[in-house]
């Protein structure tokens, strides 16, 4: 951040490195190998009395001393002169670092100029002894410069000791020193072969030239064989990160990493084929496609060693863009810009926020990317990104993709680095449409307390379902809404009513025919393995039918019922509406009937990294876009084939692999269950955040057309964390599960989180999902006892002993449940729905004409008909 920003787009990414370097590199082995092959060469036109052949080694050393000494040196200027304006900070570690080796680099390739000169102008003028000796000179002098630069540059991917203060000698003996220099060494003779096919041909003595073929067929094969054991060798020194980069990461480095014994073997099969007495112009031929060759193998070891150092100029000192791995933690803190020598802003206002972004993206982006350019171009990376997803991209850099540096700056730089992406580079994304709400009417059952004989209850348990929507290539939860009910028949001592009626229920009219409105059911029901008739769900439950009663909780139930959010008049609806009726087992009489809402949604928020708009309204759903990059990312970060498979009528239930005991899904026994592994990824990438990181994804945004929390904690401002925990403590608690059970892949997920609300990992307590959740009495630890509403936090005290927070009965009798009177999580009585105030609070209303808790405010006669004198309700917590 000390040095000039030299300011590119197009050409930015490293562009003119690569293009310098790939042909400089490939000549510096060629100046190497050139110098054993010339006096072997002259040596044996010695042996052989040959002028013919003498001829042809001096024609070749006025061909080796133009493209070595002339392009080779052109291009190395050129080298110095691209890595010293684009990677300042790293040029001037190396040369502080390893100034006596850069020194001695320098000696050697001015004793190999003056060899060459020599060994060229004095070719006919010097004694043969003399010259060989000046040609062998030439040799160990180049060789020695070989050796000099491929500890400096084998220092850049495996710093070895030197990261712990081992100086000059550690950093230079690194640990890929040796195999280097041996692959090296072996490609730099293979080279100077496939060089000699290319002035071979102009031999005119047929016999020489003969020679000279099978003489550089050698000089090709066996250092092909050399180079690749090696090479073997060279990838065994690699730290673990960048082997698993090279073999299972990036797509376009993988195919390098298997095309490099392609190329060995092509040079291989070509240089043995040149054995052969073909046709002259044939093997001209076969001998440029050789150099092809050649050079290709050497140009896929080269990116493969530049990708394996990714993220890092400097593996483990210095990232690509030119930041300390030291300095990361500080400038997360105070921010990059105030101490940037070469920025015009160093405070963000709202004013400068996009040209700061742009300041922030010369340093932080344009090392590796382009922009419209051929390298490593930023745009079609990035497109899809609203300013949401681009940041959330950005906070994740570095943590779970080993390619990308951490972001390295504070919160309002990384604000404006992706502001800048998104307004800047594309245009702008359009934002959501803020959603008021509309008031839907509620027709709420009468009750008649001076005459009714039962009470009863219905609810939701959960107080809001997420469904993946009607997009037909994956589901992650398909629609599936539980229902429960429980019958109280009045009197001075109330009773749950456990046998002896029947509990129906029914949607409002507009729900009744989901298949309709809705594609991929059909999907989700085969993927499970069944297939009920249209409209039944998985537990064999419809949208009208009759509940069945649990004796271990007595109540009633209808599990995993279809419903959607979508009315068959057109729209969007997340509260669908349900009716529920007691009648006499025998005779059929209306006992009681209420109504509940069956809360489910599709606003998922995976456009917001995902891409792609709302499928239905502008307002929810998940569209085919969004979708199919959905697939395409977990395909690319866990090496599946999911797209492929979609797009060739295969659709794929997330449970089908992962362990979900929501619906009961066995998965693949080692995969992590699907809540760990979703909300252990993200987090890596929504790390930071309050409760709007849940928002992103779940549907509770403000202004959104759900707003699923929506109770009593919400009036009074207790959001998400308060329970949950911040989203790193939420998925650590679930990944620790994970982790306790072996399942390898919790580690990686948790290895870059970090606790908000414990003191470290280990306090943090594991849990399963859905089975555990907070504990209401973690805060509400007596009755009538408030909690305090600024400090009580429910994270880490889990229900035990059951499938979660919503099977508790309270009282002594073991018998009312908890959420019949309170109502589901997230939509505790009393609750303000956007689709109408007491849309949520029918039971309330229709029992005791205001909405809050049932029995509040002294009600107790809803269900008792005699005065209440004690708390029977509230002790068996």
């Amino acid at each position: 951040m000390q040095y000039p920003i030299w300011e590119l787009t197009t050409l930015g990414g490293g562009f003119f490195i690569a293009l310098i370097a790939v042909f400089h590199v490939f000549v510096a082995h060629f100046a190497v190998g050139g110098g054993f092959f010339l006096p072997v060469f002259e040596s044996m036109a010695y042996k052989r009395e040959s002028p013919a052949l003498l001829d042809y080694v001096k024609k070749h050393t006025k061909f080796f001393l133009l493209v070595t000494m002339v392009f080779g040196g052109m291009t190395g200027v050129g080298i110095w002169f691209t890595i010293s304006v684009l990677a300042p900070a790293a040029t001037s570690t190396l040369i502080h670092t390893f100034v006596f080796g850069w020194a001695a680099e320098w000696v050697c390739f001015l004793a190999e100029i003056v060899a060459l000169l020599l060994y060229h102008y004095r070719f006919d003028k010097m004694r043969r002894r003399d010259h060989l000796v000046v040609g062998w000179l030439y040799c160990v002098f180049a060789w020695l410069s070989l050796l000099l630069i491929n500890g400096i540059i084998g220092f850049m991917l495996t710093p070895g000791g030197w990261l712990e203060g081992g100086g000059f000698w550690a950093g230079f003996f690194n640990p890929s020193f040796w195999p280097s220099l041996f692959f090296r060494t072996s490609m730099a003779a293979m080279i100077a072969g496939l060089f000699g096919f290319i002035t071979a041909h102009r031999i005119p003595d047929a016999e020489a030239r003969e020679a000279v073929y099978r003489a550089c067929v050698r000089w090709t094969v066996i250092p092909v064989l050399l180079a690749v054991g090696f090479g073997w060798w060279y990838t065994a020194a690699l730290p673990p990160e960048a082997l698993e980069r090279l073999a299972v990461k990036a797509a376009r480095i993988t195919r390098f990493y298997r095309l490099a014994p392609v190329f060995a073997a092509a040079t291989f099969v070509a240089g043995a084929v040149l054995l052969v007495r073909l046709p002259r112009g044939a093997r001209v031929a076969l001998s440029a496609v050789l150099l092809v060759f050649g050079f290709c193998f050497l140009g896929s070891f080269e990116f493969l060693r530049e990708a394996a150092r990714k993220p890092y100029l400097i593996h483990g000192f210095m990232y690509s863009t030119q930041v300390r791995t030291a300095d990361v933690a500080r400038f997360a803190e105070t921010g990059v810009l105030p101490t940037a020598r070469w920025v015009r802003h160093h405070e963000i206002t709202d004013a400068n926020r996009v040209e700061a972004g742009r300041e922030l993206f010369q340093m932080q982006c344009s090392p590796c990317h382009s922009v419209g350019g051929p390298m490593n171009d930023i745009l079609p990376l990035t497109e899809k990104y609203p300013v949401i997803g681009m940041d959330a991209k950005l906070s994740g850099m570095g943590k779970l993709q080993s390619m990308m540096p951490p972001f390295a700056g504070n919160l309002a730089e990384r604000l404006a680095l992706a502001t800048y992406i998104v307004d800047g580079l594309h245009g702008g994304k359009p934002g959501n449409i803020p959603f008021a709400g509309r008031n839907l009417p509620v027709d709420i059952p009468s009750f008649d307390r001076e005459k009714a004989e039962y009470v009863l209850l219905a609810w939701n348990n959960l107080g809001m379902h997420c469904i993946s929507d009607a997009y037909a290539e994956w589901v992650l939860l398909p629609p599936a809404n539980d229902l429960f009910a429980q019958l109280v028949r009045r009197g001075d001592k109330p009773a749950v009513v456990t046998s002896g009626v029947r509990i129906t229920y029914f949607v409002e009219p507009g729900f009744e025919n989901p298949s309709k409105v809705c594609d991929f059911w059909t999907h989700a029901k085969s993927l499970f393995g069944a297939q009920p008739p249209d409209n039944v769900g998985l537990a064999g439950n419809g949208l009208k039918g009759e509940m069945k009663y649990h004796e271990d909780h007595k109540w009633f139930e209808a599990a995993l019922i279809p419903v959607k959010p979508y009315p068959e008049t057109g729209g969007f609806n997340p509260y669908p509406l349900f009716t529920v009726q007691a009648r006499d087992e025998k005779t059929g009489e209306l006992l009681a009937e209420t109504r509940t809402a069956a809360p489910t949604s599709t606003e998922m928020g995976c456009k917001n990294c995902h891409g792609g708009p709302w499928k239905v309204d502008n307002l929810a759903g998940i569209s085919a876009r969004t979708g199919r990059d959905v697939l395409m990312s977990h395909d690319r970060l866990s090496n599946t084939e999911l797209a492929a498979a979609a797009q060739g009528g295969a659709p794929r239930l997330c449970q089908s692999c992962h362990p979900d005991p929501v619906l009961g899904a066995e998965g693949q026994p080692g995969l992590l269950n699907l809540p760990a592994a979703i909300h252990g990824f993200h987090a890596n990438f929504l790390s930071g955040r309050g409760s709007e990181a849940c928002a992103y994804c779940h549907p509770n945004r403000p202004d959104g057309p759900t707003r699923c929390l929506r109770g009593v904690h919400a009036q009074a401002d207790i959001g998400c964390v308060r329970c949950h925990g911040y989203l790193e403590d939420h998925a650590l608690s679930l990944l620790k599960h994970e982790d306790e059970a072996g399942k390898a892949g919790a580690r990686r997920l948790m290895a870059n989180l970090s606790p908000r609300l414990g003191e470290s990992k280990e306090a943090i307590n594991p849990r399963l999902p859905w089975m555990q959740e907070p504990d209401c009495a973690t805060c509400h630890v007596a009755y009538g006892v408030k909690p305090d509403r600024k400090t009580s936090v429910a994270f880490n005290a889990w229900t035990r002993g059951g499938p979660g927070l919503y099977r508790f009965t309270g009282d002594k009798l073991g018998a009312l449940a908890c959420i019949a009177c309170h109502n589901s999580p997230h939509a505790n009585y009393p609750t303000v729905n956007k689709y109408g105030r007491n849309r949520d609070n029918i039971g309330p209303m229709q029992y005791q004409g205001n909405p809050r808790t049932i029995g509040a405010d002294g009600n107790c006669g809803v269900c008792h008909l005699k005065e209440v004198t004690a708390n029977a309700h509230h002790t068996g917590r």
